[in-house]
Order: C-alpha cells, then sequence, then structure tokens
C-alpha cells in the first residue's frame, strides 16, 4: 500500500510515507494528547491499522495480546480523535496526537498509562523499588466498562 523503501536520501528527506515495519508487520506509536501534550499511551499499528487511521481521523492500532485491530476508545466511549499524525527521520515510528476530551486513554482507567514514575537515584536493591502514582483518580472504572470482555493485556 505505502511506497516502497529503496533508498535512505528518500527515506529521510522524501515526501512519500514510506514506513518502516517490524518483522512482525507491527509500527510504533507513542499517543499524546493535543491539548496537554501529555504522553497518553504507547501502542503498535500494522499497514491496516494505520490506513484507517488516516482515514477515519480516529485512532485504531493494533492489539498484540487480541491479535486484531483496535480501534481505542469503542468500548469505553473514549475514542482518540486524530489531530496530528507525525513519522521519524526513519520512518519506523509514529507519534500521533489526539484528543480525548476529558476521557482516558488507558485501559486500567487512568487518563495516561503512564500513571506512575520510577524514582531516579541509587538503586539499594531492584526488586523493591517503589513507584509513584502521579495520577490519583481513575477516570473509569475498567471492571463496568469491559465488563465480560478478555483483559486487553497478556502478563
Amino acid at each position: 500500500m505505502f511506497k516502497k523503501r529503496e533508498n535512505v536520501a528518500e527515506i529521510e528527506e522524501g515526501k512519500l510515507l514510506s514506513p518502516k515495519f517490524d518483522n512482525d508487520g507491527l509500527i510504533p506509536v507513542v499517543t499524546t494528547c493535543a491539548n496537554t501534550k501529555e504522553i497518553l499511551m504507547h501502542g503498535y499499528m500494522n499497514v491496516e491499522a494505520l490506513k484507517l487511521t488516516m482515514e477515519t481521523k480516529e485512532a485504531h492500532y493494533w492489539s498484540r495480546s487480541r491479535n486484531q485491530i483496535w480501534h481505542k476508545g469503542k468500548t469505553s466511549g473514549f475514542v482518540q480523535k486524530v489531530k496530528e499524525l507525525r513519522i521519524d527521520d526513519d520512518q519506523d515510528s509514529i507519534w500521533m496526537s489526539v484528543d480525548i476530551g476529558e476521557g482516558a486513554s488507558c485501559h486500567v482507567g487512568y487518563r495516561s498509562c503512564f500513571y506512575r514514575s520510577i524514582p531516579l537515584g541509587k538503586i539499594d536493591n531492584a526488586r523493591n523499588i517503589e513507584m509513584k502514582f502521579e495520577e490519583k483518580e481513575k477516570k473509569f472504572d475498567p471492571e463496568k466498562v469491559y465488563k465480560g470482555q478478555p483483559n486487553p493485556t497478556k502478563i
């Protein structure tokens, strides 16, 4: 579907989209809030998800745990409306800026999937590193929203 990757000059300086998908057919996507600029999530797209995202202006990802296209927010109601879609210099990762209103992007119920911070400094015991919760309240209760559906992640 997209232009074949033929040379570095075209990939880095050219005008045509030539995304590099990995061996599993995926490209990583970092998603940020268009209003606050905070990082909301990291996910992956395959060719179909990228095409759907571009055409519908709503975020679609490839769910590695469910092995299927995932229209973000279809179940929770917090659809990610794409405001800007960028690709890096090597065309092997995507940055997407979205509007989720007052909603959330994390299946755990928080606004952002990056709701905890890791402490910096000397590490005495790596098995007991305590993270700090940066978000104090969830935007929704995942037990109610995803009732009867499989857990979106695998351990």
